[in-house]
């Protein structure tokens, strides 16, 4: 089987960015015949009308989507972001060839103009189920600007009444069963949704971990964007009147302020490599997750989980659909100072019990988000779309939901 993967690539790359890349290679060693149509983001000109124009609807998008089509012949047209510069028009490049399209629902970005589903700190939904977006651009929700979002929530309805109404897109993969719930409400066809995890790379077991100093795993850790939809104020302010280290690992706007915050145990590591951030999985005690937004699919949860490290993260969300309260992690009201302090004070006082929580956290992600569990899910999609095995030989078994 061949699969054309179409990705616009973000100017700072991220988790997204990242599963694309695992995908890709989780396919073509499993012998599928794999090819990406890239897009750069870092040549766009934010601000202009042909930008606008062309996230609306790109025919030059089109045109090359078309040709690199016509070229590899792909039997599955699987799409991941096609925004702002490719648009919903190169669905038909591939409708118009009688191949079929997946699209990956990576963000809320058809719900929501800042594609996050917060505003204020707080989750907002006032967007979901509106052809027109109306409250996103009254309260300027895509980058601050009424203009820009007044652009993106078009981009939304020209999806809704062409992709959608037209049925341009075969199957929507949603990454959480809580992401797929807030799609369908928001009106993406439920027949046409199903839940499939993002690939994600297992550590490997041969390779020796570091091991802590101490002898065991000690303290918290964070890695992510230091941003306020992150909630690493509330976090910074708990961490005072909590007596263990906390290693942050990441940048972003808040990155300067929340360091002349933060107490002295607390250790600023800014952006690091997939491997050193193993690497301090692999020594800390516990995660913390304490995002304000409801998030997709909390992709560093479920990295923490394969490395056997607990989790304590915010409420609400996708979140709740990969951790098991008092099994593989707990949780805490999100941006609630004063739980955080009291929820990680006590987890981090209970080595043994952080161990039991780490074991039971690896054995459900290899259960879950194993590589085999993801290889199974696609094979399994493409092959109801296609009418044909994905591989000439391979062994069945159930698949994994």
């Amino acid at each position: 089987m061949r699969v054309l993967i179409v990705h616009e690539r973000y100017s700072k790359p991220g988790g997204e960015d990242a599963a694309v890349d695992a995908e890709m290679a989780l396919l073509k060693d499993a012998g599928l015949a794999v090819e990406l149509f890239a897009e750069d983001n870092t040549r766009i000109v934010r601000g202009t009308p042909a930008l606008a124009a062309q996230a609306l609807w790109s025919f030059d998008g089109r045109r090359r989507v078309a040709a690199a089509i016509d070229r590899f012949r792909p039997d599955v047209l699987h799409v991941h972001n096609a925004f702002p510069l490719l648009s919903a028009s190169i669905y038909g490049a591939a409708v118009e060839r009688g191949i079929p399209v997946v699209q990956t629902l990576h963000n809320f970005r058809l719900l929501c103009a800042n594609a996050l589903l917060l505003r204020d700190g707080r989750p907002c939904e006032r967007c979901v189920g509106k052809l027109v977006k109306w409250p996103g651009v009254v309260h300027g929700c895509y980058r601050g600007s009424r203009a820009a979002s007044a652009v993106v929530g078009a981009v939304a309805a020209v999806h809704q009444l062409t992709a959608i109404r037209n049925r341009a897109v075969d199957r929507y993969i949603a990454l959480s069963p809580f992401s797929a719930r807030r799609f369908v409400a928001g009106g993406l066809p439920a027949e046409r949704m199903i839940v499939c995890p993002p690939v994600l790379r297992e550590p490997d077991r041969n390779a020796a971990a570091p091991v802590p100093a101490s002898g065991r795993r000690t303290g918290g850790l964070l890695v992510g964007r230091l941003s306020p939809e992150k909630g690493i104020e509330s976090l910074i302010a708990a961490w005072r009147d909590v007596p263990h280290p906390l290693t942050v690992i990441g940048d972003g706007p808040l990155a300067e302020a929340v360091r002349r915050a933060a107490p002295p145990q607390v250790r600023f590591l800014g952006w690091r490599s997939s491997e050193e951030v193993a690497a301090a999985m692999a020594q800390a005690a516990l995660l913390l997750f304490p995002s304000l937004c409801y998030e997709n699919f909390p992709l560093v949860v479920a990295e923490a989980m394969a490395h056997g490290l607990p989790v304590l993260a915010a409420s609400g969300g996708a979140v709740e659909d990969t951790l098991e309260d008092g099994r593989t992690g707990a949780f805490a009201p999100p941006g609630d100072v004063e739980g955080w302090r009291i929820a990680a004070r006590s987890l981090l006082d209970q080595p043994e019990r952080l161990s039991v929580m780490g074991a039971a956290g690896r054995a459900v992600f290899r259960e879950r988000y194993g590589q085999a569990a993801a290889l199974a899910r696609r094979l399994a999609l493409y092959e109801e779309l296609c009418g044909h095995p994905a591989v000439s030989t391979r062994v069945d078994g159930p698949v994994p939901v």
